[in-house]
Order: structure tokens, then C-alpha cells, then sequence
């Protein structure tokens, strides 16, 4: 059980973002925690449970925070209260895991810059909840740039703690279609079944499906899938691959259960 010591903000609304440090910050919100070490971090999607059980935050965001006044930049975290709180002058909480962080990444050049609304992003959420237990989610837009993307990526896996990210779009053949060459190069091991499973599927459905180029693998504890941009082949590919992925992220981060029991 850990505690904090809340700084200036006492009465919390649901909803509101509040951080997390192992110091003072001069900041209108913000709590210092002890017992997480001088530089706090908890992976995106953990809840910060109270003594009676009830679920009081959960983490969205790990960061180093420019303070005025501070030397150094602030390490903590942004969480999310999921209930209001009075006012008072401590708060014990436990750290819990619930369910799965989703981290999806649309691949858009006219998306990243307004002029096109993101509508595969959202499906792969939707789709994702409606077959897995997800506990956190949250979703980003890039344009098609190999260095935007390899750094967001290996930020979210390494630096967030998200246990699944999927990309969609980029996976083609055209000339800004860079997701492959992007991903690749980051990932520790290629998982060529989910690759084969979702060509498999959108060959079922379309010859032209022959051009994706759309690649898997894991960095760290956190499952990576690239899916192609159209919301059609989304639902495809994900419906190929989803029964599977709870038990590849559980057999990544450690699970030495026998894959048969």
C-alpha cells in the first residue's frame, strides 16, 4: 500500500488529470507519493486502488515534467480520477491491473493534419473491447513518417508499458506507405503466424490482398500489430488474429502456464 500527500488540489472530480511524483510540485494538481521510489512510473492503464476496494485513478500517461522553479525535469505520472474525492490531506492506494492497455495508431497524412476524419482507429477499439477484456485505451494519429512512428511506438511499449498496440494504415505499396519499414526494425521477435493468419483472411475476400505488407511482433511485454487502413480489411485482420492475443501478451510478460491446459 502506498500513500500520497495531496498538494494543492484537495477536492477531485471525476475526470479530472492529476500528477503523480515523489516530490513537491508547485503545480494547481498535483500529489507526491511515497513508496514508488524517487522516480515514480506505473504502466498506462494501471488503477490506483483505495483501501476499500474502490478504483480512485488509473494511469493514462508516464512523464518528465518541465516544473518552474525545479532544476531538473519532474518524473511521474498522469492519472485520471474515476470518482470525485473531499477534501483531505492523505490517500493510501494499492496499484492493480485490470484488464489490457490498447494502445492504436492511425497512419494518415491527411488525418494527422485535419483534413480527413479517422474512422479505422476507432473501429479497431471498438472491435478490440467487443472480444477482450480492456481496461485502458487510447488512440494517436501520425502521418505517414517511418521516424514519428518508430519513436511513438517504442515510446508506448517501453516507455507507457501498453501491453498491445495496432497501427492501421501505411501497409501497402504506395509511395508514403512506410508502416513495414517503420515497425520492423524495432521489433525483438516477429510473430509470422499473425501475419500469415491475417493474409489468409483478406485473401478469403480479395485478391488484391496479395500487396499487404502488414508485419507482427513483440518489443518488451507489449504485442505490436500493423493493420492495413481501410476500415473493411481492419475487421478482417483483427477478427483473424484476436482470439489469440490475450494469451500472447500473458505468455510475453511471463504466464508459465502449459499453452494446452
Amino acid at each position: 500500500m502506498h500513500t500520497c500527500n495531496f498538494g494543492l488540489c484537495r477536492n477531485i472530480s471525476k475526470g479530472q488529470m492529476v500528477f503523480f511524483s515523489s516530490v513537491e510540485v508547485p503545480l494547481a494538481c498535483s500529489h507526491r507519493v511515497n513508496g514508488l521510489g524517487p522516480r515514480p512510473w506505473l504502466p498506462a492503464g494501471t488503477l490506483l486502488v483505495g483501501k476499500t476496494g474502490e478504483e480512485l485513478f488509473r494511469v493514462v500517461q508516464n512523464t518528465a515534467l518541465p516544473v518552474p522553479g525545479v532544476l531538473h525535469a519532474v518524473k511521474g505520472f498522469w492519472a485520471e480520477a474515476l470518482v470525485d474525492m473531499e477534501e483531505a490531506d492523505s490517500l493510501a492506494f494499492s496499484a492493480a491491473s485490470k484488464g489490457l492497455s490498447i494502445a492504436w495508431v492511425t497512419l494518415s497524412d491527411k488525418g494527422a493534419a485535419g483534413e480527413r476524419v479517422d474512422e479505422s482507429g476507432p473501429l479497431i477499439e471498438r472491435l478490440v473491447r467487443e472480444s477482450l477484456n480492456v481496461g485502458h485505451a487510447q488512440g494517436f494519429i501520425l502521418p505517414d513518417s517511418i521516424a514519428e512512428l518508430k519513436q511513438t511506438v517504442m515510446e508506448l511499449a517501453l516507455g507507457q508499458g501498453y501491453d498491445v498496440i495496432l497501427t492501421t494504415g501505411g501497409t501497402g505499396v504506395g509511395p508514403r506507405d512506410t508502416t513495414p519499414e517503420a515497425i520492423t526494425g524495432i521489433l525483438e521477435k516477429r510473430l509470422y503466424g499473425f501475419e500469415q493468419a491475417m493474409m489468409a483472411a483478406s485473401l478469403a475476400k480479395t485478391h488484391n490482398a496479395v500487396i499487404s505488407r502488414a508485419v507482427s511482433g513483440t518489443l518488451g511485454g507489449c504485442l505490436i500489430i500493423t493493420l492495413p487502413g481501410s476500415r473493411k480489411a481492419v475487421a478482417e485482420n483483427l477478427e483473424a488474429v484476436l482470439p489469440a492475443v490475450a494469451h500472447t501478451v500473458a505468455k510475453l510478460q511471463g504466464d508459465s502456464a502449459d499453452c494446452g491446459s
